[in-house]
């Protein structure tokens, strides 16, 4: 069954041209005058394995009634209506227009997965105008180029995710659960790593010993906890980078902080008579650093001080890790299984947390009512910073665009302000929250 693809997109952004080279021949008359496409144009065309059905569709909106314009509007929105998913194009080189703005939310207002393509991106000032579009709601634009085909393997891997062809809902939902949550341990060495992974595992799969620095490549082991596939990756222990001399130990931990940066949910296992000491604080601020949720496991507490090592522990994140709130702790005994539960649940949970989308209408509220609460400070020119509107970006970890009049004036504090209100109003605890700000423009120049 052939997927079908919508282009849509105001006049003279290049659908045509793009329907063309997906097609594999010029169907589309391509003309610089804009509004050359009337009728909703379709062809069957083949994009490497994918079986398309794609729709050219005017890009004219404003309409009186009975008018040729008005029914090539019908005919866009029966298009969209008809299609699997749309293909939304805009002029990277002359920014977002209102007629923009119009379409996306006719869009949007379909409720129709939609592909955001900033078309005519051949070189790099187009970069200011790339980001612009995340105001109007679609997600992450693709940077694109019709006429030279630049941007196609990205266009091929986001319409791969719809094809109809090869499975159909449930079997999606069954590939989705096949793909393995990638899940790394890490932490100094001889504090239980591979203890812990083989109880994990149910079987004596690493070397465990009294010695530390047994395990030296990280080691990724696949398996299933209560239904859920995991690729779990046991890595050697890291020392403070001082202490490390030899190559073998570099390329372990080389080894070590590529597994962990590659995972999606990393577990940082403490030793309990030992609760986040320098290096321990050093591999966590590594780990959020690239973007990857946190769980922290306290090892060996079947014989630890159990109170003593609490109150440390509560006292170093709050003190040493204020950059990320809420991270999820468990208290476990690799040795005798217990606990793990608890620190599987404590997983997948930030696992979510780490996968989160907000939707438009909270996250615009939450953005309005915080900085009700607490307004942006003064800038350089004695004035009140603007901070026009918020969009988020991306998920894994959740990010975010603020855009705003003076984006240089805003202050780190502020900046951290919104992170925590953010973090405590959506229940993001344990993920890093990326917030950029970025020059909106001067609707006056």
């Amino acid at each position: 069954m052939s997927l079908r693809v919508a282009i849509i997109g105001r006049p003279n952004v290049g659908k045509s041209t793009l329907f063309n080279r997906l097609a594999g021949r010029k169907i589309a008359i391509v003309h610089d005058t804009p509004g050359v496409t009337r009728d909703r144009k379709e062809v069957l065309a083949k994009f490497k394995d994918l079986e398309l059905l794609l729709t050219d569709t005017a890009g004219f909106e404003d309409a009186k009634m009975g008018s040729i314009e008005q029914r090539m509007l019908k005919q866009t929105k029966r298009a969209i209506e008809e299609s699997d998913v749309c293909l939304f194009m805009f002029d990277a080189r002359s920014g977002i227009h209102p007629y923009d703005e119009v379409f996306a939310d006719l869009v949007r207002q379909s409720h129709k997965p939609t592909i955001l393509l900033a078309n005519k991106c051949e070189g790099k000032a187009q970069e200011d105008n790339i980001f612009e579009a995340y105001k109007l709601g679609l997600g992450q634009p693709i940077p694109f180029s019709a006429e030279h085909g630049l941007g196609l393997e990205d266009l091929y891997t986001e319409l791969k995710g719809y094809d109809k062809s090869v499975t159909d809902e449930e079997d999606s939902a069954a590939d989705e659960e096949e793909k393995p949550l990638k899940l790394a341990v890490v932490g100094r060495p001889n504090v239980g790593k591979s203890t812990l992974v083989n109880a994990l595992l149910n079987d004596e799969r690493m070397l465990t010993g009294p010695e530390a620095g047994i395990t030296r490549d990280a080691i990724s082991s696949e398996f299933i906890w209560e239904g859920h596939k995991i690729s779990l990756a046991d890595t050697a222990g890291l020392r403070k980078q001082a202490r490390v001399s030899d190559s073998l130990e570099k390329m372990s931990a080389a080894s070590t902080k590529h597994a962990a940066f590659m995972a999606q949910v990393v577990i940082l296992v403490l030793d309990a008579d030992a609760v986040l000491d320098k290096q321990d604080l050093t591999i966590a601020r590594q780990v959020i650093d690239e973007g990857r949720a946190l769980v922290i496991a306290v090892n060996k507490w079947d014989i630890a001080n159990r109170k003593e090592a609490l109150e440390k522990l509560n006292d170093k994140l709050q003190t040493s890790l204020t950059q990320i709130s809420g991270i999820p702790t468990v208290t476990i005994s690799a040795l005798r299984r217990e606990g793990l539960d608890k620190l599987m649940s404590a997983v997948f949970k930030v696992y979510k947390r780490w996968n989160t989308r907000i939707p438009t209408a909270p996250l615009n509220k939450w953005f309005s009512d915080v900085q009700e609460q607490n307004q942006p400070p003064l800038g350089k020119n004695k004035r009140r910073i603007k901070l026009k509107y918020i969009t988020q970006a991306k998920t894994r970890p959740p990010s975010f665009y603020i855009f705003s009049s003076n984006p240089e004036g805003l202050p780190e504090s502020y900046l951290r302000y919104l992170i925590n209100s953010l973090r405590d109003t959506f229940n993001l605890g344990g993920v890093p929250i990326r917030i950029t700000v970025r020059k909106a423009d001067n609707p006056y120049a």
